[in-house]
């Protein structure tokens, strides 16, 4: 597993949050934003820069602009400017975005073109935008790495298989997608952790919709079953692990505890399923999901078997 720090490139961020460009002259090609938090400044505006984090992407809504169109052009002016100039111990922002299509005065794009800082700006309300943003970043910067396995939605929840080469994920697989639930990723999947609970998983661009089925060779699912056999990325809700049977080896036949895998220091519930002839492994993914899926609901249906039992021998004890 790799966990590995990422950042953003500035023009995709502007790309895919459809900003403006209001200083053009300055190259955005190899900026790279390098944290997922942002920053309103509105305590540096007025003039408190303890504890200031310069390379966030700055934030400017109604209020910020408010004040200071009250301190006037000069006061503002001297405050971004050491807004923009970062520090020693510092960078410089990566940009400096303004919200509800806000004016900009021309003393802060001479500001920006001398420290060759950014100014972008877009119509949307500030706490929506900033919301959007948080989340695109978190996405793109998430802690991630690759496993061995097939990931497959299965109404709805996020199944990944996993186990030993050739113990036959991919032929799983291949069954549920002719039963109508979709195929994330074969053979190798990306996992990104979002936040402490929830991990997205995603195939590598080469890969994306193929599957390797030993003696057929590779197929592309998308294009023998259709659009909707596919999904390009599912969260992860349920680890099933295939393995050989072995008869000294006891399983958990009740479930009444439940094991985990970690990945990222998140821990996904997982279920080791024996492999034996006749056992039909699509239909036991789709039940484990179900199942994973009714508990998430409130109901475990062995408990309310182990409950029960108990009540009924409590009955007889009281006979």
């Amino acid at each position: 597993m790799q966990n590995e720090k990422y950042s953003v490139e500035l023009p995709h961020l502007i790309d895919k949050l459809k900003l403006e460009n209001c200083t053009p002259e300055i190259s955005v090609d190899d900026i790279l934003v390098c944290q997922s938090d942002v920053n309103r400044p509105a305590l540096q505006l007025a003039g408190f820069f303890d504890y200031f984090d310069s390379n966030r992407v700055q934030i400017i809504g109604h209020v910020e602009h408010t004040y200071m169109l009250q301190k006037g052009i000069e006061y503002s002016a001297g405050m971004m400017e050491r807004i923009m100039c970062g520090s020693a111990e510092s960078a410089k922002p990566p940009c400096i975005v303004f919200c509800r299509d806000i004016p900009i005065e021309d003393e802060l794009i001479a500001i920006a073109g001398k420290y060759q800082v950014p100014l972008l700006r877009t119509k949307r309300a500030t706490n929506e935008f900033m919301a959007d943003l948080i989340q695109f970043l978190n996405f793109n910067m998430a802690p991630r790495c690759s496993v061995h396995g097939v990931l497959v939605d299965i109404y709805g929840e996020g199944i990944l298989i996993m186990g030993e080469s050739g113990i036959g994920k991919s032929e799983v697989a291949i069954e549920l997608v002719h039963r109508g639930h979709r195929l994330v990723s074969d053979d190798v999947v990306e996992i990104k952790r979002i936040n402490d609970s929830t991990l997205i998983g995603s195939a590598p661009d080469i890969t994306r919709h193929f599957i390797e089925l030993r003696g057929i060779g590779i197929i592309d699912a998308k294009s023998l079953f259709g659009v909707e056999s596919v999904k390009n990325e599912q969260n992860i809700d349920l680890v099933i692990k295939l393995e050989e049977f072995n008869k000294e080896q006891e399983y958990d036949r009740l479930g009444l505890e439940e094991q985990h895998i970690e990945f990222l220091g998140n821990k996904v519930v997982c279920h080791s399923i024996p492999i034996r002839p006749g056992r039909n492994l699509a239909v036991i993914c789709e039940s484990a999901a179900v199942n994973h899926r009714q508990k998430k609901m409130g109901y475990n249906a062995a408990w309310e078997l182990y409950n029960r039992v108990t009540s009924n021998l409590s009955e007889k004890s009281q006979d």
